[in-house]
């Protein structure tokens, strides 16, 4: 299902004779380059959204005023006698996340489908904080696994006192090659599955009268949409839909539910399946403000931090986090960044000289 990702050879051909033949006058081939620029950027911004690439560019210079921090920022202990039931924990943002969990004092259960990795992820961070982490095998599209798992959680563990719904899944395809089969793996996953372990252990913890924090991880995507990534933009936006509409409904209930939409995370499996060739991390750092991609470990911190007791008055929020991705691709004017001083001077005579504009 995975699609190459490559221009077109039609849009260049057609590129490159308009620029040709927009060479008549020097503020017209200004006017041209800024076209030729303003396309290219377009078509990578449509191509490809929100996700890392395989081969590693180098950050843009001023990366340096925004240097990552990934080692745990609240005060240790603090989430000691707790709980978190992490899914998707075996790898990527789930492993960075349970580990910074982990060095705050909680016990730790991670789930997903390979109990061979989690197992290893579970002994390695254990091994790195002192904590325990348990492994439980769960598909989170099978609503009968979810209260399999959750009752060998209830188990070891008792309930938990915070809940990241991570698992997810995606691949880059055009929408018209989708079958029902593909629509519906990635929505059982990424919907259905957050529905099912939200719900399963929220109406335990109400039942018992214990509070809990609720975190889902999405995507910016979730609130513009993107193409080719069709069942994913729209089953992202399903969660926040959820996890909203449960804040407002459980808090009564000592519930609460947040969201953070990462951009670009350099991790392992969104390699594989979001960028096959390595061809787009360029274009990526290009519109990203901040000039880097973000790192596993930040995500870790803002989640514990929204997770942890000093948000206990954060719920239904949707936390942006991605370098300033999505307002640089917002604003249809952001590309004029890529305009040279030369090229201003000339656009500003061409405006000058327009006559009866207002």
């Amino acid at each position: 299902m995975l699609a190459r990702l490559v221009i077109p050879e039609c849009f260049l051909r057609q590129n490159t004779t308009h620029y040709k033949l927009s060479q008549r006058s020097p503020a017209n081939m200004a006017a041209a380059v800024l076209r030729r620029k303003l396309f290219k950027t377009s078509f990578f911004a449509s191509c490809f959204h929100s996700s890392p690439a395989v081969l590693q560019q180098p950050p843009l210079s001023q990366s340096r005023f925004f240097p990552p921090q990934e080692t745990p920022m609240l005060p240790p202990g603090c989430f000691n006698g707790r709980v978190a039931f992490i899914t998707g924990g075996g790898t990527g943002l789930g492993r960075a996340m349970t580990t910074t969990l982990s060095h705050l004092g909680a016990e730790c259960v991670i789930a997903s489908r390979k109990l061979d990795v989690l197992q290893q992820t579970a002994d390695e961070i254990s091994s790195q904080t002192g904590n325990k982490v348990h492994a439980v095998q769960l598909d989170v599209r099978d609503p009968q696994a979810v209260t399999r798992c959750v009752d060998h959680m209830e188990g070891l563990t008792g309930l938990p006192d915070v809940i990241i719904n991570n698992a997810a899944g995606n691949f880059v395809s055009p929408s018209e090659n989708l079958s029902a089969n593909a629509w519906k793996t990635i929505t059982d996953i990424v919907l259905n599955g957050t529905a099912f372990t939200s719900l399963e252990l929220a109406k335990r913890l109400i039942n018992k009268g214990k509070g809990a924090s609720f975190l889902a991880i999405t995507t910016i995507y979730a609130e513009s949409g993107s193409g080719f990534v069709v069942p994913s933009a729209s089953a992202k936006a399903g969660v926040e839909a959820l996890y909203k509409s449960l804040a407002a409904e459980w808090g009564r209930y000592g519930l609460r539910f947040n969201i953070i939409q990462p951009g670009p995370i350099r991790t392992k499996g969104a390699f594989s399946r979001l960028d096959p060739t390595g061809e787009f991390e360029a274009g990526m750092l290009s519109r990203i403000p901040t000039g880097r991609l973000g790192k596993a470990g930040e995500v870790a911190n803002l989640a514990t931090y929204m997770c942890s007791d000093y948000a206990s008055w954060m719920s239904g929020a949707v936390v942006r986090f991605d370098g300033g991705e999505y307002v640089m691709m917002a604003g249809e004017f952001n590309e004029l960044r890529r305009v040279t001083p030369d090229q201003w001077k000339l656009m500003e005579k061409m405006i000058r000289s327009t006559k009866g504009s207002s």
